[in-house]
């Protein structure tokens, strides 16, 4: 189908709802569907709501609201309690599910008060292929994803996004800071605040997309590989602030960046 035509099928799906909750992250894929979200039911009719809590960096929220507002969305951070949560902080392979179950009853409470009975949010129909304990916590709940029901891939996503001129056409995707922790490995404030300065800083030297993870006290840096050598470069600097940060050694993939990496330690451990 004609990525036009699947533009217009996701404005039929949304307009359908009549008022909708947008649960917002400011990356490409929620983006595009808080401005079909408006193109279909008016501003008026649709709430981007941004999830704030210590596993996402304080840059990405400033990102997420901005965005919302350059879009013409109304939009509302919400503070989420995942730290309160035993069953997320233990950290186990399930982590995902309890920390969606989290954001969306806080999505529902504020719902509730808003007189809005409609939650999106922004999985793709690439997505069905991942292993994504999210996705269940979303199914139970009642969420919905017209994305996903769409047919839209993260490739048209893209596409479309360019043509409708919003910024996060070409913005990498991004997870949580959590995912930077080994399964079994338990979560705390103070190793997310670590995770989360040690990528920024990589960040602020102008790489485009870094994860630090974190093996206890060795920070395993990935970047693309064709910043590797920026990196490098800056290896020095890089090694001293992380130390500063709480790390002890400072090493380099050289395999590079890629998604998923935690979990292939995981299973070969």
């Amino acid at each position: 189908m004609d990525i036009d035509l699947k533009y217009e099928k996701l404005k039929e799906i949304v307009g359908g709802l009549e008022r909708v909750i947008v649960a917002y992250s400011g990356g490409a894929d929620s983006t595009l569907l808080l401005k079909a979200s408006i193109d279909a039911l008016g501003r008026g009719n649709v709430l981007a709501v941004v999830a704030s809590s210590p596993i996402c960096p304080v840059q990405d929220i400033h990102d997420a609201e901005k965005t919302a507002k350059d879009i013409g969305a109304e939009c509302v951070v919400a503070e989420t309690s995942q730290l309160n949560n035993y069953n997320f902080i233990k950290n186990s392979i399930d982590r995902c599910y309890y920390c969606k179950q989290i954001i969306i009853n806080e999505l529902i409470n504020i719902g509730n008060n808003k007189g809005i009975s409609n939650i999106t949010e922004g999985s793709h129909h690439d997505d069905m292929s991942d292993l994504r304990p999210g996705s269940k916590a979303c199914r139970e709940k009642g969420v919905i994803s017209p994305l996903r029901m769409a047919e839209l891939t993260k490739k048209e996503i893209r596409e479309l996004s360019r043509v409708l001129g919003l910024h996060t056409a070409d913005r990498p995707s991004d997870t949580c800071l959590a995912t930077r922790i080994p399964y079994g490995t338990p979560i705390d404030r103070a190793l997310l605040e670590r995770v989360g300065r040690s990528e920024r800083f990589i960040k602020d030297l102008g790489v485009r997309r870094a994860r630090v993870r974190c093996h206890g006290n060795i920070a395993r840096i990935e970047v693309a590989e064709n910043e590797l050598e920026k990196i490098m470069e800056n290896r020095d600097n890089v090694a001293e602030a992380l130390r500063e940060y709480g790390f002890m050694y400072i090493a380099l993939d050289l395999e590079g960046y890629r998604s998923g990496s935690m979990n292939e330690a995981a299973h070969s451990s």
